[in-house]
C-alpha cells in the first residue's frame, strides 16, 4: 500500500500537469477561476418567494389538496407563498400572450425564487393541465430567461400504485427551463386514501416525505437566490456576449 506521502505527490504531480497543459480551443479569458466570494454572498432577508403550481381542474382534485399542503408548510417555514389557478387558461398558442391568464402566471413566475410543481399522473404522464402552465412560461424573453436559476421541487399524485412518471418528467422539464430542482421529490399512491373529509393530508410517509421536499427546497432556494446569476454566468454565453460586443464596436468604427 503507497504511503500518504507518495499519493499526495502523485495527485500534486498530476494537478502541475493539467496546469501547465495548454488548451488550444479555449478562450482563456472568458474562463477565469471561481470566485469564493461572488458564491457567498450577503443572505437577502425577505421571505423566500414560492410559486405553486398544480395539474388538475377537478373539482375535488388531490394534486390541488396536495399543493396547499405544501403552501401551509412552506408558509410554516417562512415563505412568501402563491398558488395559480390553471382554471381559464387558454391551451398554448390558443391565445396571445397578453389574456390576463397568461399575464398571471407569468407575473407570478418572474416574482418566484423557486416553484413546486404538482401533477397527477393520467395515462402514464403528467395532465395536459399541468403542460400547459409550463409551455406558457418563456424560456427567455429579449436577453432574460425568467426562470433560469430558480429552484424547483416536483411532486405527482396517483389514483394507484406509486408512481414516478410524472415527476420524471417534470425534472425534464425543469432542466430545460434551467431551473435547479432539488434531489428530493415526492410521489403519493392512492392520493384519494391520503386525505380526511377536509381536505388534509393524515399522517404518513408520504405526508413525511411531502415535508421532507418543502424543508430542502427552502433550503436550496435560500442558500443560491442570491447567488443564482453567478451560478449561471456560464463560459459559452461570455464568450457569445464579446464576440457581439467585438463586431458592434468594429461596426461603429467603419
Amino acid at each position: 500500500m503507497p504511503s500518504p506521502r507518495k499519493t499526495a505527490r502523485r495527485f500534486s504531480t498530476r494537478r502541475e500537469s493539467a496546469l501547465s497543459e495548454e488548451f488550444p480551443a479555449l478562450e482563456e479569458r472568458h474562463l477565469p477561476q471561481p470566485d469564493l466570494e461572488a458564491l457567498r454572498p450577503r443572505f437577502s432577508t425577505h421571505k423566500p418567494r414560492i410559486l405553486i403550481l398544480y395539474g388538475s381542474l377537478r373539482e375535488v382534485s388531490y394534486s390541488r389538496l396536495l399543493a396547499h399542503e405544501a403552501r401551509r408548510l412552506l408558509e410554516r417555514l417562512g415563505c412568501e407563498v402563491r398558488a395559480f389557478d390553471p382554471k381559464g387558461l387558454p391551451l398554448p398558442d390558443e391565445a396571445p400572450t397578453c389574456h390576463p391568464k397568461v399575464q398571471e402566471l407569468r407575473e407570478l413566475s418572474e416574482w418566484s425564487e423557486g416553484q413546486v410543481w404538482v401533477s397527477p399522473e393520467r395515462h402514464g404522464a403528467m395532465t395536459g393541465v399541468m403542460k400547459s402552465q409550463i409551455d406558457w412560461i418563456p424560456l427567455a424573453v429579449g436577453s432574460v430567461r425568467p426562470t433560469q436559476g430558480k429552484t424547483l421541487a416536483v411532486m405527482q399524485v396517483s389514483g394507484g400504485s406509486q408512481s414516478f412518471n410524472a415527476v420524471g418528467q417534470l425534472r425534464i422539464l425543469g432542466r430545460w427551463m434551467r431551473m435547479i430542482t432539488i434531489p428530493n421529490q415526492s410521489s403519493v399512491a392512492k392520493a384519494y386514501q391520503e386525505f380526511n373529509a377536509d381536505g388534509r393530508m393524515k399522517p404518513s410517509s408520504y405526508y413525511d416525505r411531502v415535508v421532507d421536499v418543502c424543508e430542502e427546497l427552502v433550503k436550496f432556494t435560500l442558500l443560491t437566490r442570491d447567488a443564482s446569476t453567478y451560478l449561471t454566468d456560464r463560459y459559452s454565453e461570455r464568450k457569445e456576449d464579446a464576440d457581439k460586443l467585438e463586431q458592434r464596436v468594429q461596426l461603429k468604427s467603419i
